[in-house]
């Protein structure tokens, strides 16, 4: 079943900088077992993910509005098959250092957003840390707090390899009264293998996950450039 359209690509533009990808993979019944019935987990390798995906949103703002907004943004994800068949991420939470922007997109997009006291940083070596305390109303409680250092220059991954399947995602997919897709539009991701130091992460116990136990594959972006839109109720 496809998507009934609500609003039009092209609806807002931002930029998605110095964004850290911590990945961690799960056996697919785990992810399953907190899906819509209308998604199934999407694997590679026989293998599900969940990952946490941090990055500064810098300069978010409706079409023809010149100037936007910045703040550090936090989410813990899943990559799914949608109805008819296209793939997808699924999100169980995104954290955001921005109240208007949190009230936005829970209510024009139905996302699972909550506020948060958030900090990113850039030591002069290079070394990014993002510290994040979810702080909203009647939402359990969440803590990250890493550092992640890129170990190469950042190249495009080739199709069909492990980097492109958790990266190259242009769907969405949140559930709230319906189920709703939503799509984004970017250049491929320039990704370089990083170290990263994860010194707290509650976002899963947060979500009914259990925590990982096993140390995450790690990638490193400086950024892009992102439309948004296209959100529609599958059902």
């Amino acid at each position: 079943m496809s998507a009934v359209p609500l609003f039009y690509m092209d609806l807002l533009r931002m930029r998605w900088d110095d964004v850290v990808f911590a990945h961690w993979r799960v056996t697919p019944e785990v992810v399953a077992a907190r899906l819509p019935d209308e998604l199934t987990v999407a694997t590679y390798d026989g293998d599900a993910w969940l990952g946490v995906v941090g990055f500064v949103m810098s300069e978010i703002r409706p079409r023809g509005v010149p100037v936007g907004r910045s703040f550090p943004e936090l989410n813990l994800r899943t990559y799914v098959t949608g109805p008819d068949g296209g793939r997808g991420v699924y999100f169980f939470s995104l954290d955001a250092a921005d109240r208007l922007g949190v009230s936005i997109a829970r209510g024009a997009f139905r996302l699972p957003y909550y506020r948060a006291e958030m900090r990113h940083t850039r030591d002069a070596d290079g070394t990014m840390t993002l510290r994040s305390r979810r702080t909203h109303p009647d939402a359990a409680p969440a803590r990250f707090d890493a550092s992640y250092t890129p170990t190469r220059g950042a190249d495009t991954p080739d199709s069909g390899t492990l980097e492109a399947f958790l990266t190259e995602n242009y769907r969405f997919y949140t559930e709230g009264s319906d189920l709703y897709a939503g799509d984004i539009d970017h250049d491929p991701w320039p990704l370089a293998d990083a170290t990263a130091t994860i010194r707290s992460n509650t976002l899963f116990s947060a979500s009914g996950f259990d925590a990982p136990a096993s140390e995450p594959t790690v990638h490193y972006s400086p950024g892009i450039d992102v439309t948004a839109g296209g959100l529609g109720r599958v059902r």
